[in-house]
């Protein structure tokens, strides 16, 4: 089976979907693999390199796609615009592997399995402890928990650490972390390496334990937080009555903070907005917003993706790409993830389709030319799937 990796279109990714390094054990599986020339040169990886751990460069997109299975950071679906000429060139049969915003795009994998592809959503990875491995989102968000501080560090008119010199001492930044989930966290910890004084807020209580593990303050907030995980670990929806609540309580908080850092986001659902503009004038001037959520909307009432913007004094930033900042580790990231999955579902060199298996079924948005995922169906409209018949394939139910 002939495995390929075509270069990234998205504008301003530089990631890519394997790196040298994990092209040996596909391999050792009796895989072939195909690397668009020039596909890894924009995260340090020269096509000689590949070359060297068995792979071969093709030097044209319809090479890449005329392969068996390929592999992409960014399906169409997550790269609506440039990678629509990408559709074209599937075909009925064929394997894709990638993140492709499956909630939040689902027309777009509709339009993939019409192909008759069979689309495997690297979002859609159940958070269970034998498929940590595959975990694209959680990889990927502990690089963005990184950059994020970095980000906010060179914004700030002032130095993280306390620092005492001859000149007189030097406070330490105060930072405040919204959302502890794996961004968040690694938010937490690369502010505390910076020398910040962190405190943070999750609307699940069962992640205090986490934050202060870090060494950082959780902020206790009297809300019923009692329903606020989801499946998978993930924060849940609310009402409105309580995020008016909760909207309160953090700009008192942001308040007394140099840098706020937002995370909370929910899959495909827009991002609840947790710091307003109310809340942005009462902060310090000088103080940064860093919005991990701004690419659905935003945790801050006036971020724009993409955008840095300064309001009431306060810089707000809205990057919604920052792995792509950190290409070089955050491909090395990925490729480990998709090629834990990649040999999951092979067995002596091809793609084996077992449905009973968690995560092949909850992971496979499309196959056999439609949408298989029950959240995607369900936002497209489309009936359940009927059970598998005696062949594997399923069929909507009338």
């Amino acid at each position: 089976m002939k495995v390929a990796v075509p270069h990234e279109t998205f504008p301003g990714e530089r990631r890519v979907a394997l790196t040298p390094a994990s092209v040996p054990p596909l391999v050792k599986a009796g895989l072939e693999v195909l690397i668009e020339s020039g596909a890894g040169q924009a995260a340090g990886f020269l096509d000689e390199e590949y070359v060297e751990r068995g792979a071969q460069i093709v030097a044209s997109r319809s090479e890449v796609f005329a392969a068996d299975c390929v592999l992409q950071v960014r399906c169409y679906g997550a790269n609506q615009q440039q990678g629509a000429s990408d559709l074209e060139l599937l075909r009925e049969g064929q394997v894709l592997v990638g993140t492709c915003d499956p909630l939040g795009a689902a027309e777009a994998a509709q339009k993939i399995a019409d192909r008759g592809v069979t689309l495997f959503a690297l979002e859609l990875i159940p958070r269970i402890t034998r498929a940590q491995s595959m975990d694209v989102l959680s990889s990927q968000a502990t690089v963005a928990g990184y950059r994020a501080v970095l980000l906010a560090a060179t914004a700030l008119p002032k130095m993280f650490p306390m620092m005492m010199t001859a000149a007189g001492t030097i406070a330490a930044a105060h930072v405040f972390v919204i959302g502890a989930g794996v961004a968040g966290l690694q938010a937490i910890a690369t502010a505390r390496k910076l020398g910040g004084v962190v405190s943070a807020y999750d609307v699940r209580p069962a992640v205090k334990e986490q934050v202060e593990s870090l060494g950082a303050k959780f902020v206790e907030i009297e809300l019923d937080t009692g329903d606020s995980e989801g499946k998978g670990g993930y924060a849940k929806a609310m009402d409105e009555e309580f995020y008016r609540k909760q909207r309160a309580l953090m700009a008192r908080v942001a308040a007394a903070n140099d840098v706020v850092i937002t995370t909370a986001a929910i899959p495909g659902r827009p991002s609840p907005l947790l710091v307003t503009a109310d809340a942005v004038q009462g902060m310090k001037p000088g103080s940064v917003i860093v919005d991990l959520a701004a690419e659905r909307g935003g945790n801050c009432e006036l971020s724009q993706a993409d955008q840095t913007v300064v309001e009431h004094g306060v810089t707000i930033m809205g990057p919604t790409n920052l792995p792509g900042e950190v290409p070089r580790d955050a491909s090395n990231m990925f490729a480990k993830n998709v090629v834990t999955l990649l040999l999951h579902l092979c067995s002596e060199g091809q793609i084996k389709l077992d449905l009973e298996d968690e995560i092949t079924r909850d992971t496979m948005a499309a196959h056999g030319g439609q949408i298989t995922n029950a959240r995607m169906r369900e936002s497209l409209g489309q009936p359940p799937l009927a059970p598998k018949d005696d062949t594997g394939q399923t069929a909507a139910q009338d």
